[in-house]
C-alpha cells in the first residue's frame, strides 16, 4: 500500500552511506527502497531496520551498469511505494588498490561501467520520472562522490578518483540542465569514511589507520555524519541549493 511520505530510491543501500543513508531517512519521514547488487541478506536487514522506523521500505535488486536493471528497479520502486520525490546515487566501487600501471583492465572497466555508467544511468532515469516537463512532481537527485575527485589517489585508485570526477562534472552539469524544472541536483564528496569498502573493495584492511594522522580533523568520519549532509540536501532547508558538491573530509 502507498502512502503520502515522500519517497526515496537508494542505490547501493545495503551497506556503509548507503545504509546509513537509507535508515536515516526512514527515520526523518521517507518511505524507502534500496538497491543491491547481490547482498540479499545485508539488504534485508537494512530493510527491517528502516520498517522499524516507521517507513514503508522495500528491496530491489539488480546492477546500476546494466541499463535493463535500472529501467526495472524504478519501475518496481514506483509500483510498490508510489511516485519517487528523490533519489540518492550513491552505489559504487574502487577495486583493489594500488598504482594505475599495474591495475588490470578487469578493475578499471568495473569501477567505470558502475561509477560512471551506473550513475549516468540512474541521473537519467532519475531526471526522467522526477521532471516538471515530463510529468513529474520535482525532487531532488543526490549524488555521492568522493573526495578523491580533487585529491587524485595516486599509488592507491586513480581510476576511481577518475570516476568521481564524473559524478562531480555530472551533477553540476545536470543540476544546470534540470533547474527549471523542479528538479535540484547535488553531490555529497566524503573523505575517509569507515565503511568495509576498505577490507571488500580495496582489500586494503589497515588503510584507515595509516591514513588518519593525513587527516587535519585525525579521525574517520562515519557513514552517519555522510548520511546527515545528504539528507540536508534533500531537504527543503536545502531548496536553493543546485550544482552543489559538499564537501564531508574532515578538513582534507
Amino acid at each position: 500500500m502507498q502512502s503520502q511520505r515522500p519517497v526515496v530510491l537508494i542505490t547501493g543501500g545495503s551497506r556503509g552511506i548507503g545504509a546509513a543513508i537509507a535508515q536515516l531517512a526512514a527515520s526523518r519521514g521517507y518511505d524507502v527502497a534500496i538497491t543491491y547488487r547481490s547482498e540479499s541478506a545485508a539488504a534485508e536487514e537494512i530493510v527491517e531496520i528502516c520498517r522499524a522506523a516507521g517507513a514503508e521500505a522495500l528491496p530491489f535488486q539488480g546492477d546500476v551498469a546494466v541499463e535493463a536493471d535500472v529501467l526495472r528497479l524504478f519501475d518496481e520502486a514506483e509500483e510498490r511505494l508510489g511516485p519517487l520525490s528523490h533519489v540518492v546515487n550513491n552505489a559504487g566501487v574502487t577495486g583493489k588498490s594500488g598504482k594505475l600501471a599495474e591495475t588490470s583492465a578487469e578493475t578499471l572497466r568495473e569501477c567505470i561501467d558502475i561509477n560512471v555508467t551506473g550513475a549516468l544511468f540512474v541521473a537519467r532515469e532519475a531526471a526522467r520520472r522526477l521532471s516538471r516537463s515530463r510529468g513529474g512532481a520535482g525532487g531532488s537527485i543526490v549524488n555521492i562522490s568522493s573526495v578523491a575527485a580533487h585529491l587524485g589517489s595516486p599509488n592507491e585508485y586513480v581510476w576511481y578518483a577518475a570516476s568521481k570526477g564524473a559524478v562531480d562534472s555530472l551533477t553540476i552539469g545536470l543540476a544546470r540542465e534540470l533547474a527549471t524544472d523542479g528538479v535540484r541536483v547535488n553531490a555529497v564528496s566524503p573523505g575517509m569514511t569507515d565503511t568495509d569498502i576498505h577490507e571488500r573493495s580495496t582489500r586494503d584492511p589497515g588503510r584507515l589507520e595509516r591514513l588518519k594522522p593525513f587527516i587535519p580533523m585525525r579521525r574517520i568520519g562515519e557513514p552517519q555524519e555522510i548520511a546527515e549532509a545528504v539528507l540536508f540536501l534533500m531537504s527543503d532547508a536545502a531548496s536553493y541549493i543546485t550544482g552543489a558538491i559538499l564537501p564531508v573530509p574532515g578538513g582534507r
